[in-house]
């Protein structure tokens, strides 16, 4: 009878057992009921900041993703005070950018060559040599002799680039025949066809390195010429011109055994060879030559010392690039009234550099030199767009090939209105192109007139936008150490933007040792005797 009432005593259900344990515990805010200590009021966690060394078993995190810190230290986050660190190369190298370029815009006096070389200096501590091409003021002259790097002046009475002179390329393309030779004579000597394989291939490689290496130094050649003369008219040459200039290169190169001169371009088109007087249309009348050349020569003789440019460009050059090491172009000695010769520097600058790095990067393709990075620098970019027509194509072709060739690059500008001055709109279209093209825009102070520009080629939102007017307003007057001096909000304050990603507002921090590198008012510095300090 017992077991019999054991057997049918019903059992509670699992889901009751668990119902009532937890009807046993306290809820969040402790037990429930009169007296039993339920806390009306819960107080905040406490919370610490540490390194991620130290926190590094703490996930996830309590906050929301921090500012990379990624390549060059920088700054802090303005709002945050997190520490961020950027550079195009870094964020290239790391997919964070598709392109390793950045464009700067903002204010004058409001830190952007400071920026820049900041990042310069960053990225040749970590053996990438920064190259500026153009120093118009100088703001980097100081920092790349503090580097041991090479300072190569250029101006009317104060340095000369031929801009004729194939540079490295010539004694680069002898380097790679040389190398196929060697190639094919031990492929020659090689018995099995299969190991020879891999020798024959080396040659075709060297070889049509070789070709092209040329090919492109003509080319450059050609644009160079016809940019400088765009500057000089203030007008494109026509097409028969340039196939003039064209073939004329072509025709000096096969007649010398020594790197050509503008002189020696006047003479080779004065001579009126039968290919010259072909592409003329003379039709076997020497004085139709002559009247289809007469413009072309005038304007060759402007750049053989006979013009404003002196003879800058007419002599062989004085200093030969050197890209084992840092390098600046400065332009300083040219007045600020001469912006016709300023722009035709830069411009050769700019072509003298791109094509002294493509040839190291084809020297370093065949083997025959350590793979070098640069970073490329180019200041004061509204100057070469303003100085003629077809200029923007010019600097378009430079600055488009920097991934492929290993390049990173900077350029620089004050405002968009830059860029929409120019005269048409096929041009401003294309100088737009510059920013939307850059990897990482950075603005500084702007003016509210810039925003409705600026949103044309970036995509900026009401709050960044504020951002960038406040920082342009001229700030409060202080007494600082006995004077009245103005402190602006915006100096040294810069916002990244990447895409349409929201961008990161950061105060530019430097060290005690760039600060004297970064003085770019050293002629208003006056000691306690009222002289200028050195």
């Amino acid at each position: 009878m017992f077991g019999s009432r054991t057997k049918h005593q019903p059992t509670q259900a699992p889901a009751t057992k668990l119902a009532a344990a937890v009807a046993r515990r306290p809820g969040l805010r402790g037990w429930r009921g009169r007296g039993q200590g339920e806390a009306v009021y819960v107080t905040a966690a406490d919370e610490w900041r540490g390194t991620s060394v130290q926190v590094c078993g703490l996930w996830p995190f309590v906050g929301g993703s921090g500012t990379p810190i990624l390549g060059v230290p920088i700054g802090v986050h303005t709002d945050t005070g997190a520490p961020f660190g950027a550079d195009p190369i870094s964020w290239f190298m790391h997919g964070m950018i598709n392109n390793p370029s950045m464009f700067v815009l903002g204010l004058p006096h409001y830190g952007k060559s400071t920026l820049v070389r900041h990042i310069v200096l960053g990225l040749a501590g970590r053996g990438i040599n920064p190259l500026i091409l153009g120093d118009l003021k100088p703001d980097y002259v100081d920092l790349i002799e503090a580097l041991g790097g090479q300072v190569i002046s250029l101006g009317p009475g104060r340095g000369h680039l031929n801009v004729l002179d194939p540079g490295e390329a010539t004694g680069a393309a002898l380097r790679l025949l040389a190398s196929a030779e060697e190639h094919r004579a031990t492929a020659n000597r090689t018995t099995d066809p299969a190991a020879a394989a891999p020798f024959f291939a080396a040659v075709m490689k060297a070889e049509k390195l070789a070709e092209q290496l040329m090919a492109d130094s003509h080319n450059r050649r050609l644009n160079m010429i016809t940019a400088l003369i765009t500057i000089v008219r203030n007008a494109k040459p026509s097409a028969h011109e340039e196939s003039l200039i064209d073939r004329a290169l072509h025709i000096l190169d096969e007649r010398l055994d020594r790197v050509p001169l503008i002189g020696d371009l006047i003479e080779v088109i004065k001579d009126a060879p039968a290919e010259l007087r072909a592409i003329a249309l003379d039709r076997g009348d020497m004085s139709r030559y002559l009247d289809a050349t007469d413009q072309l020569r005038h304007s060759l003789y402007s750049l053989d010392g006979s013009g404003r440019f002196s003879d800058m460009f007419s002599k062989p050059t004085d200093q030969p690039m050197d890209l084992t090491k840092p390098v600046v172009f400065d332009l300083s000695g040219i007045s600020d009234t001469q912006r016709d010769i300023q722009a035709a520097c830069l411009l050769a600058c700019w072509s003298t550099g791109f094509a002294t790095v493509q040839v190291a990067h084809t020297l370093a393709d065949a083997g025959l030199e350590p793979r070098r990075n640069y970073f490329v620098v180019m200041d004061e970019l509204w100057r070469a767009l303003r100085s003629g027509e077809g200029m923007v194509d010019r600097v378009d072709s430079l600055t488009r090939l920097n991934r492929t060739e290993g390049v990173g690059q900077a350029m620089i500008t004050h405002t968009m209105s830059d860029l929409e001055a120019l005269p048409t709109e096929s041009e401003r279209m294309k100088a737009r192109g510059f920013v939307e093209r850059s990897g990482m825009v950075v603005c500084g102070a702007l003016p509210g007139a810039e925003m409705e520009k600026l949103n044309k080629a970036v995509t900026l939102s009401r709050a960044e936008q504020s951002r960038l007017i406040s920082w342009a307003d001229p700030g409060s007057w202080t007494d600082v150490g006995g004077s009245r001096k103005r402190v602006r909000p915006g100096l040294g304050k810069f916002l990244f933007k990447v895409g349409g990603r929201p961008g990161i507002p950061v105060a530019l921090k430097l060290t005690s040792v760039e600060e004297a590198l970064h003085d770019t008012n050293k002629r208003w510095t006056i000691n306690r005797n009222g002289e200028g300090e050195n």
